[in-house]
């Protein structure tokens, strides 16, 4: 049940001293059932814990959520799991029982819950992207490591057959070394609009505060921002970019074994003051790699309306051009990998009798759990994950700044030419919300 005004004010009371940041006294010996607690419980974070909880040696514990009315599903599925409506108040009474957590939120909330869950000593599966900025995503990834924590970020596609053979196939060298890539996402998460001048009745269920977690107060506004609205909304999503960035650049990044960008620039329209904009053209410069054809190369990010110039379309010719998907240009053919099927060499003459690697597909969800009952390693821990998502996440800053290569120095977590730019490296928590690790 929603946690009652007596344990509110009593966390409250509490807050100072943080209990709920103290590290977990249980540590499960491989044999147990692990106990897992969900932050959010309908949606993509119910298709997480439930991806989580189908395997036999987990047990969904508790789930916090600020909305009532979307519980019917992991009611039915989950009767015995205990509800809240304050994640702070779960980690608070439920840290003693719990050893794993998954985060399925907004973007918005994902660094200060998964970090919160992680000081107590919780291992973390945290959906895509990582964090909501870059700052968050350095220190999620750092207090991981240091930890020692078992981590995934929900990239499933990662572990899917199809996206496994494509990596398989570029470090096979089936195309020779790439020249460059083209990615794209026809998803239109913005909105060129201003923000409503109105303020609605908050539903019956929805606590609205609550929901708002880390970003500044504002009135609700039906249908703006929950629940299928906020990834257009700069506060609480990261765009189409940080959207799909996330899954479309995941095999380009593992394929060719990237590193930190070395520049980023855009070409689409700026962002309204609330709002992020749509049809965005970015341009990365990578270092090369062992895969790549030359000191540097070059990725391209389209989504909306843009795609890829009519040369590199035509080096697919006779394939229809997906909705979202990639191609790598290399020295010796062309691979297309649609989001989500197989990967297709082209020229398909070429290709014609080539033999394609027999890549068997993973469960994404249960590689997590086996990894922390001490069976093998996650395919995404946050020190692959964080790195992708810095770089996804430099795209929409880029944005900010149209036709301007903004420099940047991955160790020093800032651009090197742009005081304005660094402005938007991290947010603030609005008062009262601070998250140590994070503050």
């Amino acid at each position: 049940m929603p946690s009652s005004p007596f344990l509110r004010r009593t966390f409250l009371k509490q807050a100072a001293a943080a209990p709920f940041f103290l590290p977990n006294l249980f540590s499960a010996p491989p044999s147990s059932t692990l106990r897992l607690a969900s932050f959010g419980a309908d949606g993509m974070a119910f298709a997480t814990l439930h991806g989580i909880a189908t395997h036999k040696k987990v047990k969904l514990i508790c789930a916090a959520e600020v909305d009532s009315t979307r519980l019917a599903d992991l009611k039915a599925k989950y009767p015995e799991a205990r509800i809240y409506e304050d994640w702070r108040v779960m980690l608070a009474k439920e840290r003693k029982n719990l050893d794993i957590a998954c985060v399925g939120t907004p973007d918005h909330m994902h660094a200060p819950m998964a970090m919160s869950a992680m000081r107590q000593g919780l291992h973390v599966y945290l959906q895509k992207p990582l964090c909501h900025d870059l700052y968050e995503t350095r220190r999620v990834t750092e207090f991981a490591r240091k930890k020692k924590l078992v981590t995934q970020m929900g990239i499933q596609i990662h572990s899917a057959a199809e996206y496994r053979t494509a990596v398989a196939l570029i470090q096979g060298g089936a195309i020779g070394k790439v020249k460059e890539v083209h990615a794209w996402s026809g998803k239109k998460w913005g909105d060129t609009a201003p923000v409503p001048q109105q303020s609605d009745p908050v539903p019956p269920g929805l606590n609205w505060d609550q929901w708002l977690g880390v970003s500044a107060a504002r009135p609700y506004i039906k249908d703006y921002y929950h629940p299928g609205n906020w990834r257009k909304r700069i506060d609480f999503g990261t765009a189409t970019f940080g959207d799909m960035g996330c899954h479309i650049y995941d095999p380009v990044f593992e394929a060719l074994k990237l590193t930190a960008p070395l520049s980023v620039r855009s070409e689409g329209p700026a962002p309204g003051p609330d709002n992020w904009a749509i049809n965005a053209v970015i341009h990365y410069t990578f270092p090369g790699t062992e895969y790549s054809a030359g000191k540097t190369i070059n990725v391209t990010w389209y989504d909306g309306d843009e795609r890829p110039p009519r040369e590199i379309l035509e080096l697919i010719a006779g394939n229809r051009v997906p909705g979202t998907g990639s191609i790598f240009v290399g020295e010796k053919g062309v691979m297309l990998l649609p989001h989500i099927a197989a990967p297709v060499l082209l020229p398909q003459a070429q290709y014609r009798d080539f033999p394609m690697p027999k890549v068997e597909p993973a469960d994404h969800y249960h590689q997590f759990v086996e990894a922390v009952l001490g069976n093998g390693k996650t395919s995404t821990p946050f020190d692959y994950s964080g790195a992708l998502t810095e770089a996804v996440l430099l795209g929409p800053v880029a944005t900010r700044f149209p036709k301007t290569t903004l420099e940047w120095n991955a160790r020093k977590l800032k651009f090197t030419n742009s005081p304005e730019a660094n402005a938007h490296v991290r947010r603030r928590y609005r008062s009262g919300w601070s998250v140590k690790g994070l503050s």
